[in-house]
């Protein structure tokens, strides 16, 4: 296992809430404010209940209908036709329909339907592990930029005292006048770092405020104040990469589409075989208003309806074929999934690995380079060096510092998308909270 990496059982509280292991109060009401505003979310939670209503109809149809009927008319014949007479006909009457399901055609529509629906909620998962996967990349790269702000801004005052100072070593005639124009020149471009990283720090919490489901520029205030980038834990359980697959919302997803489809392939074998209707009417009828309600106007139906479609130039025969070929497709859609799965899940803790290395390597370039700094100052001022050799270290300095915090923002977002890739997240919102939940399918569910 990688650096920083164990491979024992991740805790599920600590998956479903991730970024507690940062230990940053702030960034945990992010995530809080985008679980209740962000859009996709909503959307997410709308497709969800659509399919929840579709397995209801459904469900629905596996049972019989009935409807109450009441009727009034007069009828007038014409004296050339009928001899002028008039004719009244009152009734009422309760009907019923129910379409048998013997050879399973509804029964499998209403396990695609649950299979669609319980994708829906993986998908609705799936959203939030995302959601959550981004806000905290954002919030990453907003600490990031605050930091790069703060280390520009400590430059540029150095290198202006340092500048003044050259500018008064050249009017006393100790030195040129290309000492100062390169110090003015190195302090000028350092300084024009600052308005980048400022637009890129406001057009990140932008970013942040829309995934949040705010206007622009909502959040200049709370996060106006420089905070430190979140450190990751020493150590990450990660499990065995292969159980990832169960937590995962997308590849649960795939494995419902494939379980719905799967089931249509029933529902188009049940169109082979004949359909049965029993259908029955009880109630009143008479020609007077009068006796509607008496013994004598009582009446009663009973129907029974067979019917099969023996020839249909091969229709049903070609759309079973149809619903193979579907289900191999959403096979391998769902082989594809996995295998990205696994994939994700191995480039992650490669990749968060690695930057730990070279964290390392550069927190140890920065010690170097202050101390570097130091020395060829002092040895400036004694007349030992070149100013050349001061720029040429003020800048690497500078550089080794900036690459330390992209570094560490690096190693937290790969962080994320370690646990984004092992699923974590979603756990957070019960489904029960997106009016009338059910419950999620298990793991282990088999097609």
């Amino acid at each position: 296992m990688a650096a920083g990496l164990v491979a024992k059982p991740t805790d599920p509280q600590t998956l479903a809430r991730w970024w507690t292991v940062f230990d940053d109060s702030t960034l945990s009401d992010l995530m809080e404010q985008a679980r209740k505003g962000n859009l996709s979310v909503r959307k997410a939670e709308a497709a969800l209940r659509e399919a929840r209503a579709d397995r209801g109809i459904q469900r629905a149809a596996l049972f019989p209908t009935a409807s109450a009927n009441a009727a009034g008319s007069r009828t007038r014949s014409s004296k050339a036709a009928g001899g002028g007479g008039t004719a009244n006909n009152f009734a009422n009457s309760f009907d019923a329909s129910w379409e048998l399901d013997i050879f399973g055609g509804k029964r499998r529509s209403l396990e695609s339907a649950t299979a669609t629906m319980e994708s829906s909620e993986e998908d609705l998962r799936d959203t939030l592990v995302s959601l959550f996967a981004e806000v905290a990349v954002d919030y990453m790269e907003i600490r990031s930029y605050q930091t790069q702000l703060a280390i520009v801004e400590s430059s540029v005052a150095s290198q202006t005292e340092t500048y003044e100072i050259v500018r008064w070593r050249h009017q006393s005639g100790l030195i040129t006048q290309l000492d100062e124009d390169q110090a003015r020149l190195s302090l000028e471009q350092t300084r024009a770092e600052i308005p980048t990283l400022r637009s890129n720090l406001e057009q990140t919490k932008h970013n942040l405020a829309i995934l949040l489901g705010q206007l622009p520029g909502t959040l200049k205030t709370s996060l106006a104040t420089t905070k430190p980038i979140p450190v990751p834990p020493s150590e990450v359980a990660v499990g065995v990469p292969a159980n990832a697959l169960r937590q995962r919302p997308d590849v649960r997803s795939a494995e419902r589409k494939l379980a719905a489809q799967t089931a249509q392939i029933g529902v188009a074998e049940a169109d082979r075989y004949p359909t049965f209707t029993l259908n029955g009417s009880i109630g009143l009828e008479s020609l007077m208003l009068g006796n509607l309600y008496t013994a004598s106007a009582r009446a009663a139906q009973l129907a029974a309806n067979a019917t099969w479609k023996f020839f249909d130039g091969g229709k049903i025969r070609e759309n079973i074929k149809k619903q193979v070929a579907l289900q191999e497709q959403v096979l391998c859609d769902y082989e594809t999934v996995v295998l990205t799965a696994l994939k994700d899940v191995e480039n992650a803790m490669v990749a968060y690995a690695n930057e730990q290395t070279r964290r390392r390597a550069l927190a140890e370039a920065v010690r170097a380079g202050q101390s570097a700094l130091d020395l060829a100052r002092h040895q400036y001022f004694s007349g030992l060096v070149d100013f050349e050799t001061v720029l040429t270290t003020q800048r690497s300095l500078l550089s080794a510092q900036r690459e330390l915090v992209i570094s560490d923002a690096t190693m937290s977002s790969n962080l994320i998308s370690l646990y984004k890739a092992l699923g974590g997240g979603w756990a957070s919102l019960p489904l029960s909270a997106t009016n009338g939940g059910t419950k999620a399918p298990s793991p282990e569910n088999k097609i």
